[in-house]
C-alpha cells in the first residue's frame, strides 16, 4: 500500500504527539524504591539502631545502661520508692539445686546472694526475660559473671561461672541457658552465686523464690523498704566493725587497752571467754 507524501507527514506528526504524551504520563507515576513494610522490618532488626536500645525497665533505671559497674545507680535505700510491685510470673530457677549458703552476714562481710550447688559445666539459666548488661571477670570476687536486666525491673547476677554463652546487649528469654557453672574467682568449690537486685540494691532471693520447688512464692512480689532491705542496719554495723590480727606477745588486756575498749567488750563481740588462749594470726573484732 502506498501513501501520499501528505499522508506520511501526518502519520509522523501523530506518532511524535503520542510519544510525548506517553513520556509525560510515565514521568508522573510514583514508583517506590522499597516497600515501606520492609523498611520498618529492617529498622527493627538493626541492632545498631536506637530502637534496639530501648528497654522496658529504662524508666526505672533512668536510662542508665553500662557494662562497667554492677551498681552504677548509687541510690540509697531511703531514697528508693516504697511499695513497688514486680511481676514474677514466668520465673525460671537458674539451677535446680540445693542451697549451700544463704543470703546474710558472714564473719567479715555480707553475703548478698544465695549459693546454689552445681557441678562444673552444668547449665545456668536466665530467670526472667531481659537483656545482658554485664559480662566480666573478677579474680578475687565473682570470677566469670553475668548481669541481666529484666523487663520487670529486677536485675540478676550469676557468678563463679566456667563459661559465658551470651554476648553483651543480647536479648534473652526466661529459662534460656546463658552460662555454664564453675568455680572461678573467690570460690571454695563449684557453685552458683546468685543475686537479685533492684536499682543496685540486693534482695534476698529466697524471699522471692522457693528454691526447693523452683517457683516464686507469688506471681507478684511487693518491694518495701522494711521487708526487702531489712538487712541494711546489719550491713552498716558490720561495715563499722574493726578487726585486729593477734601478734606475738598479745593478750586480751593489751589489745583492749590499745583500742580503747574493754576485755568484756572484746569477749562479747567475738563470743569468747576471758581465759581464751589467743593464736598468732587470729582475727578479733575490737569494735
Amino acid at each position: 500500500m502506498q501513501f501520499s507524501p501528505k499522508r506520511v507527514l501526518s502519520i509522523i506528526f501523530l506518532t511524535i504527539i503520542i510519544s510525548q504524551l506517553t513520556a509525560q504520563k510515565s514521568s508522573q507515576l510514583f514508583v517506590p524504591k522499597k516497600d515501606s513494610v520492609n523498611i520498618y522490618r529492617e529498622m527493627l532488626n538493626d541492632r545498631s539502631d536506637d530502637l534496639m536500645e530501648n528497654h522496658p525497665a529504662d524508666d526505672i533505671y533512668n536510662n542508665i545502661w553500662t557494662a562497667d559497674r554492677l551498681n552504677p545507680y548509687k541510690i540509697p535505700i531511703d531514697s528508693l520508692p516504697d511499695s513497688v510491685y514486680v511481676d514474677c510470673a514466668g520465673y525460671k530457677v537458674p539451677v535446680p539445686g540445693i542451697i549451700t549458703s544463704n543470703f546474710g552476714p558472714r564473719r567479715y562481710r555480707y553475703h548478698y546472694g544465695t549459693d546454689l550447688k552445681l557441678n562444673i559445666g552444668d547449665s545456668v539459666r536466665n530467670s526472667f526475660d531481659g537483656k545482658i548488661r554485664i559480662i566480666d571477670y573478677e579474680a578475687r570476687g565473682y570470677g566469670h559473671y553475668v548481669v541481666v536486666r529484666h523487663d520487670n525491673g529486677l536485675e540478676t547476677v550469676y557468678a563463679h561461672l566456667s563459661q559465658v554463652l551470651v554476648s553483651l546487649d543480647q536479648v534473652v528469654k526466661a529459662g534460656e541457658v546463658i552460662a555454664l557453672g564453675g568455680n572461678t574467682g573467690r570460690s571454695t568449690g563449684p557453685h552458683l552465686h546468685y543475686e537479685i537486685r533492684y536499682l543496685g540494691n540486693a534482695i534476698d532471693p529466697a524471699s522471692i523464690v522457693n528454691f526447693h520447688s523452683g517457683i516464686p512464692h507469688n506471681n507478684i512480689y511487693l518491694i518495701t523498704k522494711k521487708k526487702s532491705f531489712y538487712y541494711q542496719r546489719a550491713v552498716k554495723t558490720q561495715q563499722a566493725a574493726k578487726y585486729y590480727t593477734v601478734r606475738s606477745g598479745d593478750n586480751l588486756g593489751k589489745i583492749a587497752a590499745r583500742h580503747g575498749t574493754s576485755i568484756n567488750a572484746i569477749c562479747r563481740l567475738n563470743g569468747i571467754k576471758q581465759n581464751k588462749t589467743l593464736r598468732v594470726g587470729q582475727k578479733l573484732r575490737v569494735r
